[in-house]
């Protein structure tokens, strides 16, 4: 079996797409996935599965949110090897103080993040911003609701991607790395 990572785009935040992390878990077993952990509340999901693909992963579970909790949302999926090279290719973190002002972005395809080429027009010292093969990486020292990349990396122009700060990404990774219960 494989260890995966399921990110939820925009779950559980104001009063709209609610996904209670216990039903989350449910769900996700109902799809054959063992050693189920969430983190946080904003659609984290560590598991074990017998898939081989993470794109059928990510659309069957996006199926299953819509069928079983009516929430239709973009699921992203990686393997544990996928993401432990975008853990590795983060070349801004050792610049970024505070992994809370650091974002990732996680695209399901390579073209959705070529598709954030033009990203760097709206980045303006002192932050950075990396497009790497695997992610985008985002460093916001001045905080990520000042920075207008940020903006617009999480509004309209980002909504194939979904993204976590550098601590999530790290909290994330040590789970995938410790098998679950």
């Amino acid at each position: 079996m494989g260890r995966f990572v399921a990110l939820l785009r925009g779950v559980n935040v104001g009063g709209a797409k609610r996904v209670p992390m216990a039903e989350w878990r449910a769900l996700l077993g109902t799809l054959g996935c063992t050693e189920v952990q969430t983190l946080l509340n904003s659609g984290n999901a560590v598991f074990a599965s017998r898939a081989r693909s993470t794109a059928t992963l990510a659309q069957r579970i996006r199926e299953a949110l819509q069928q079983g909790l009516k929430v239709d949302v973009p699921v992203i999926v990686k393997s544990a090897d996928e993401f432990a090279a975008i853990e590795a290719g983060n070349m801004l973190a050792t610049e970024a103080l505070d992994p809370s002002r650091l974002l990732v972005a996680f695209a399901a395809a390579s073209k959705d993040l070529q598709a954030m080429a033009t990203l760097p027009d709206l980045v303006h010292a002192p932050e950075k911003l990396w497009l790497g093969a695997d992610a985008l990486y985002l460093w916001c020292p001045d905080g990520i609701l000042q920075s207008r990349a940020a903006e617009a990396l999480l509004g309209k122009r980002g909504q194939a991607l979904t993204t976590r700060n550098w601590g999530t990404v790290m909290k994330i990774g040590a789970l995938l790395r410790t098998p679950g219960d």
